[in-house]
Formats: structure tokens, sequence, C-alpha cells
């Protein structure tokens, strides 16, 4: 059996109590998970591994909320990642991830790597399998653990700066334009 290292284990048992939603201000403007973080997810659609297929690439996931989890991902996430499965198990592993983080009518949003890995309750790599084909469900939640730290800084969002302009008045800003007095054709 194998199994994560000791820190893995006391960070698991501690992160019920210190769960912390994903560091997405608008002061920091950056996207910030430390290495080792626990965050639930899901499949968007459904996996199904054949006898003779080993690999899926480009599989969507996002974030479901999972008890065990030691942090949280915007509820507007998608993780694109890749699945092989390896002696009964499905190894999960991410490469990028984008994430909208809302505030109000505003919105941040999050393009960058996404390294982490799935492992199973028992804390061997990969979730177990039983069955032929061997598939893995929306609403199967499961935990990803970051390989390294996440820092993704905020891109410019062009929709936000055009929804700013539209909500100044008074000659500030672009109003809401007013619609032309037209005859109605017959």
């Amino acid at each position: 059996m194998l199994f994560k290292p000791t820190s893995f284990w006391l960070t698991a048992l501690a992160a019920p109590f210190f769960a912390t939603p994903l560091l997405a201000t608008a002061a920091e403007a950056t996207l910030s998970l430390p290495n080792e973080a626990t965050v639930g997810v899901e499949v968007v659609e459904e996996l199904a591994f054949e006898s003779n297929q080993a690999r899926l690439n480009d599989i969507l996931l996002h974030p479901t909320p999972v008890t065990d989890a030691s942090h949280s991902l915007p509820e507007y996430c998608v993780i694109v990642g890749s699945a092989q499965m390896v002696d009964g198990r499905i190894r999960v592993t991410t490469q990028e991830a984008t994430c909208i983080e809302t505030h109000d009518a505003d919105s941040d949003i999050f393009t960058g790597e996404f390294s982490a890995s799935a492992y199973g309750e028992e804390g061997q790599y990969g979730i177990a399998c039983e069955g032929n084909p061997c598939t893995l469900s929306p609403g199967q939640a499961f935990l990803l653990t970051l390989d390294q730290p996440v820092e993704i800084e905020e891109l410019e969002n062009p929709s936000a700066e055009l929804n700013e302009q539209r909500r100044q008045a008074d000659g500030e800003g672009i109003a809401n334009p007013v619609p032309r007095e037209e005859a109605v054709p017959d």
C-alpha cells in the first residue's frame, strides 16, 4: 500500500477546522492555493474506460463540495485534465483551470496552470474502480491534491469595463442607449 507523507495526514485531520475559500480578492487579484491543498471536484461528463482503452485526454472537471477538502474553488470553474486506467484505478491529473469569481455584478477571471492529482480515500494514487467498463460519473465527488502551489493572476475583463461605463450616468460614461423614435413599419 502506498501512503502519502505524514504532513498530508496532519493536513487532512486539521482541514475541516481550517477549510477556507480560495483567496481571490479585488485588492490582490490573484487566485492562490498552497501546495498539497485539497479541493472537491467531479467530472462534467461520464468517463468510461473500455478494456482496450488506457487513457482519456482533455477531460473536464468542476468544483463540488466535499467535506474533507481543505479549500474550495469558485463556483464557476472548469479544470482540464487527463485520466488513465492503471491496475484497476483511474489516475486523474490536471493541467489548467479557468475560474470566474463573482462579486455582485462584477467578476474576476483567472486562467492558468493547475497541477493536481486524485487520491483515493485510503491515500493511494488514483480512484479505485470496480466493474467493466470502469466509469467515473457526474455526482461522484473526489478530492484533487495540488502537486504545487497555485498562483494565477487575474485576466483583464473587457466586459466588466464596458459594464462599468454603462452604469455611469450624467455624462461621466456611456449611458444605456435610448431607442430611436421611428415610425413603425407597415
